[in-house]
Parts: C-alpha cells; sequence; structure tokens
C-alpha cells in the first residue's frame, strides 16, 4: 500500500500549497481561473498527445478492459436516471455522471498500479479509454447543454463538430495517430510536450485547492444530493460493479480481478472539476465529488486488498 500512501501524500501537498495560495492571493483573483485554462487549453493537451504517442493501442482490447467500460456504463447510467428524476439538468447531469465513473488514473492511478498491483502498464488501457471516449463525449454534451443551438441539424453538426474543436480531444487524436503509424518521434521534438505536459496536474491540482478557500464544508452546500449520489456510486458502487462484473459476466479472478476492482475504486480525476469550471456548470459538485472520493479512497483500497488481494 505504499503506492497509496505516496499519491495521495503527493497530490495532498499540492492542494494545500493551492489552498494557501487561496489565501495569500499572491496570484492575484483570477488565479483560479488562469490556471484552468492553462491546464484545459495548453498543459492537458501536451501531456495527452505525450502519453498516447508513446502508448500500446493493443492494451485496449481485452477482458479486464472489457469489465472496466462496462462498471463505468452501469455507474454512468446509474446517476443519469437519478439525475433524470430529479431533474438535475443535462449539464449538471453531465458533470455528475463524469465525476461518478471518471476515475484519477494518471496521478493516482500509475503509482498505484505499480505499488500495489506490480505492474504500472495495467492503468494505460483505463487512461485511454477516458481519454479517448469518455471525454470527448462528455465535452460534447457539455457544450451542447449551453443551449444555444436550436433544430436537428445544426445540432448533429454541432456535437459532430465539438470533439474536433477541443484541444484535449485534438491532442489526443493525433497522440493515437503517431503510435498507429509506428513512428517513434525523435527526443528533441518530444521534449517540449513533455515539459509543458508536466504542468497540467500540478496547474490542476493547484486550481483545485485555490477553490477550496472560502468554500462550503463537501457534501452540506445546495448539490448536496448530486454530490451524496456520485460519491456514492464512485467509491462504493463502481467497485461493487466492476467486481461483480468482472467475476460473473466475464469470468475473472485472482489478479486480473484484483486489478480490474482496484481501479475501478480510484477517486474522481481533476478533469472533471477543470471541464466544470471551463463549461461554468456543476462547479462546486464536482469540487466536493473529487474531494470526497479522494478522502475515501485510502480506507476503500484497504479494505479491497484486505478482502481480495
Amino acid at each position: 500500500m505504499s503506492g497509496v500512501i505516496v499519491g495521495f501524500g503527493v497530490i495532498t501537498s499540492v492542494v494545500v500549497i493551492g489552498y494557501m495560495l487561496g489565501r495569500i492571493p499572491i496570484l492575484g483573483p483570477g488565479a483560479k481561473d488562469v490556471l484552468t485554462r492553462l491546464a484545459f487549453y495548453v498543459a492537458s493537451p501536451a501531456l495527452m498527445f505525450t502519453i498516447l504517442a508513446r502508448a500500446d493501442l493493443s492494451s485496449l482490447v481485452s477482458t479486464p478492459v472489457l469489465a472496466s467500460v462496462a462498471s463505468v456504463l452501469v455507474v454512468a447510467l446509474a446517476f443519469v436516471v437519478v439525475a433524470s428524476v430529479r431533474r438535475w439538468g443535462l449539464g449538471r447531469g453531465t458533470i455528475g455522471a463524469l465525476a461518478a465513473c471518471y476515475v484519477n488514473a494518471g496521478n493516482l492511478g500509475i503509482p498505484i498500479s505499480a505499488y500495489v498491483l506490480g505492474d504500472a502498464s495495467l492503468v494505460a488501457p483505463i487512461l485511454l479509454m477516458q481519454l479517448l471516449v469518455m471525454a470527448p463525449v462528455g465535452l460534447t454534451v457539455l457544450d451542447l447543454s449551453a443551449g444555444d443551438v436550436r433544430g436537428v441539424v445544426p445540432i448533429l453538426r454541432r456535437a459532430l463538430g465539438t470533439p474536433v474543436r477541443s484541444p484535449i480531444v485534438i491532442a489526443s487524436l493525433t497522440g493515437v495517430l503517431v503510435s498507429a503509424s509506428g513512428w517513434t518521434p525523435p527526443t528533441p521534438l518530444m521534449e517540449p510536450f513533455d515539459l509543458v505536459g508536466g504542468m497540467a496536474v500540478p496547474a490542476m491540482l493547484l486550481a483545485f485547492g485555490i477553490s477550496l478557500h472560502g468554500s462550503a464544508f463537501p457534501g452540506r452546500g445546495p448539490e448536496r444530493g448530486p454530490v451524496l449520489v456520485a460519491v456514492a456510486l464512485k467509491s462504493f458502487g463502481q467497485p461493487l460493479v466492476a467486481w461483480a462484473v468482472g467475476a460473473f459476466a466475464f469470468g475473472l479472478d485472482g489478479g486480473a480481478l484484483f486489478a480490474v476492482v482496484v481501479l475501478a475504486a480510484l477517486p474522481t480525476a481533476q478533469n472533471i472539476f477543470t471541464y466544470a469550471v471551463q463549461h461554468a456548470t456543476g462547479e462546486a459538485m464536482a469540487r466536493e465529488v473529487v474531494l470526497l472520493s479522494t478522502f475515501l479512497t485510502i480506507p476503500v483500497l484497504f479494505t479491497l486488498t484486505f478482502l481480495l488481494g
């Protein structure tokens, strides 16, 4: 479990720095928005390009990946159903659905895969699925939820065009093309992307920490309902669904089943908070779900290790 402790220690330290920057506004009143835009438009695209350009795309096709995809679909659908019944709106419902199933596969998934599961590459398919499928779909729906487009043809045109206008999606698709081509870009060409991409996670964490200053205690504000539903699904529902689907639908057992369940138990990624801020939708909900699911992950992972490890 040292990977869990190290991963959470790093994340907590950077978030605390961000919180202090919120209390001592040396970066100015617009620091959170600037850092969010930096992550969304510049750093995250560079990071996604470097990851996918070096990825083994064949890892996307495997039984454990299919089990993970199934658990994501079940949990996302569960939140969508609740959001529809409660009439939380398309934008909030989309952010909530993403928060309930979009795991922190990068800065937490990698160390946990390495130290808990013994293989850092196990998280790569989850990361690829989120980048190539979940993010484009979610960003498209969020863009359409603005409601400034009317008519079937304009809506379809915008739905098809939104993914290719997103810098994160464009960078991800470019990385996939590079990987699929078999070409290995020279180091001098990749180093600028590595350097800029290295800002993505710190920028997101600092913006998240800044946003915590002056915020209400999570789970007690006006977003209490969506927050509690998303946290329950993310921290408890998704690992349970992953276990049930993996064991009974795909016949997984042993280390393969344990890996699927542990990866499903990862907390909500900070990317969702970035998307919420960028689209001015469900910002408080995303922030609180990320925070609460992160706090719950350590006991959940310890319990899973004891039961299945």
